[in-house]
């Protein structure tokens, strides 16, 4: 079953649940499984008697065999509203949301790069940098290629040099923002938050040129400091420094749909690795897809590239594989 046919039948069950029974399903989803969720009620519109039954049937029997349910994840707030419609998504939100001692960061989770860029980008560096190594990682990357380059240096040089947050830096975050701890700051122990690894995982997701130049800034200020952060940053291609059962492993994981569109932008080396990790009939099917496939966005190879490096980070945490390349040998584990 594809991933968008999964999403779908996920969406119709949901929509067949009760408001309260619907909230504490998503209450246990994190913003971008909700967001995609939405994406796919909302394109719903009508479905027939006869799709919700067999959808509902389907699922009671993958219940019964104690398999787990997965849904996927991506999209945004807005979809649930136009699903659900202002009042009924504006109460299943703050249910979902109810209870969060981070309520403000959360509330940015849910908005696109650029209104919290917007948002942001007149606070103070500082504060700027605590607010985003909150974040997710690609969602942190994609808010800083909205700055100036001035200060989208300066922020990922506080990140890659934050080693904590302090109670007063929290205090700082909670004037910025609305409620963005709802305990007193000054009570909060400090936090295991930035750092070189994060500000790494920040610069995977800013796209080459910013990386570049904000990495060139980063050496004006601290040549040791720009190399350690080079040595945590894994990107697509480092997965030649995977070894073949790595791979292999990583490949189960992978749609081939995905890796088609990844392969596009991937050098003719790690082309051969996957194709000799993979059975010959399967290389082959992969190679006349690649061929036949025609022109792609370059934000679409991007995009699938960065899924997969999620997979391929996922397995390396659960230690199913090692990461090869530069950084040490527990760089991502």
């Amino acid at each position: 079953m594809k991933p968008e046919e999964g999403i779908e039948k996920s969406a119709i069950l949901l929509l067949s649940l009760g408001q309260d029974e619907a909230a504490e399903v998503l209450r246990n989803l994190g913003p971008k499984e909700v967001q995609k969720l939405g994406h796919a009620m909302a394109a719903l519109k009508q479905v027939p008697r006869e799709r919700v039954e067999s959808v509902i049937d389907e699922f009671s029997k993958h219940a019964a065999k104690g398999a787990p349910v997965a849904i996927d994840n991506e999209a945004i707030k807005a979809m649930l509203t136009k699903a659900l419609g202002d009042d009924r998504a504006a109460s299943l939100i703050s249910r979902i949301m109810s209870g969060n001692d981070t309520a403000g960061i959360e509330g940015l989770k849910w908005m696109d790069a650029a209104s919290v860029a917007d948002l942001i980008r007149n606070e103070h560096p500082q504060i700027i940098a605590t607010i985003l190594v909150h974040l997710e990682f690609d969602h942190a990357g994609d808010i800083l290629k909205c700055f100036t380059d001035r200060l989208r240096n300066d922020v990922l040089l506080r990140i890659a040099t934050l080693d904590g947050v302090q109670p007063v830096a929290l205090r700082e975050l909670n004037e910025a923002l609305t409620r963005i701890l709802s305990n007193s700051a000054a009570n909060v122990k400090k936090t295991a938050m930035g750092g070189i690894r994060h500000a790494a995982e920040i610069l995977n997701f800013v796209g080459q040129s910013n990386e570049t130049a904000i990495i060139d800034n980063v050496r004006e200020y601290d040549p040791d400091l720009a190399q350690k952060i080079l040595d945590e940053m894994f990107v697509f291609e480092n997965l030649l420094d995977i070894d073949d059962r790595g791979i292999q492993l990583l490949l189960r994981e992978v749609q081939s749909d995905a890796l088609i569109v990844a392969l596009k932008g991937a050098s003719p080396e790690l082309r051969e690795k996957v194709f000799k990790n993979m059975s010959q009939r399967a290389a082959e099917m992969l190679r006349e897809d690649l061929e036949s496939k025609g022109p792609v966005r370059l934000s679409e190879v991007e995009n699938e590239q960065k899924e997969i490096l999620k997979v391929a980070r996922r397995l390396a945490e659960e230690g199913q594989i090692q990461l090869g390349g530069g950084g040490s040998d527990d760089a991502f584990v």
